[in-house]
């Protein structure tokens, strides 16, 4: 293949992301919701008995956490970091968080149309929400906006080191976000599994586009 017809190294990591969450999202629902619903006794099974030992103070921790990572939530956080990238001229990360964020909680509540699965039932519920369940929206939140601010940092940070505390940083507060859902006990497992793999795929997208924008005009500049 000719040097000019290679695929940029961007392009190809984002291409195998995207395939990659793709995939997964579509075995997740196939396995939850499609005929069979072989994931629907696991799903179940941990929602029900994580509800059965449930208790404080851990129910109003992760209240509270999951309450700051509500819409509200996440749109102050995105502003403040949106702030933050427009103090430093960091325009391209400052568009890849407005594209990841807002159109990713859309995509989301689409989806969730879409798929229209309940959520768990309970005789004594911690928390009743009216919307549909599948994929989280929370999770979804979390790994876009988390995700944004970590590729931020990571492509910042001075060795292997700071980049290990970025990934695993950002790891930790995705997965307190989800595990919060199932605890409070208004997802399945499936759900926010989903709603990570869907961020991951939407966040590929963005980052890959953004990416294409800025080097493509790069090669503009005299």
């Amino acid at each position: 293949m000719k040097e000019g017809f290679r695929l940029p190294l961007h392009l190809l990591a984002g291409m195998v992301l995207l395939l990659g969450a793709a995939a997964g999202f579509h075995a997740i629902a196939g396995a939850a919701l499609g005929p069979g619903a072989r994931l629907s006794a696991v799903d179940v099974g941990v929602a029900h008995w994580l509800h059965a030992n449930a208790g404080e103070p851990l129910i109003s921790m992760l209240l509270a956490f999951s309450h700051v990572h509500s819409t509200a939530g996440i749109a102050f956080m995105s502003l403040l970091l949106a702030w933050h990238l427009w103090r430093r001229r960091a325009h391209y990360w400052m568009l890849t968080l407005l594209l990841a964020v807002p159109p990713g909680m859309l995509l989301n509540v689409l989806l969730k149309h879409g798929y229209q699965r309940l959520r768990p039932s309970f005789a004594e519920p911690l928390l009743t929400l009216p919307t549909y369940s599948f994929p989280s929206g929370h999770a979804l939140a979390a790994t876009v906006f988390y995700g944004v601010l970590a590729s931020y940092l990571w492509v910042r940070a001075q060795g292997a080191a700071q980049r290990t505390a970025v990934a695993l940083g950002a790891l930790l507060m995705v997965s307190l976000v989800a595990f919060s859902r199932l605890y409070l006990g208004v997802h399945y497992l499936s759900d926010v599994v989903a709603g990570v793999l869907e961020g991951l795929g939407w966040l590929a997208v963005c980052i890959t586009a953004v990416s294409s924008l800025r080097r493509h005009r790069e090669r503009r500049l005299p």
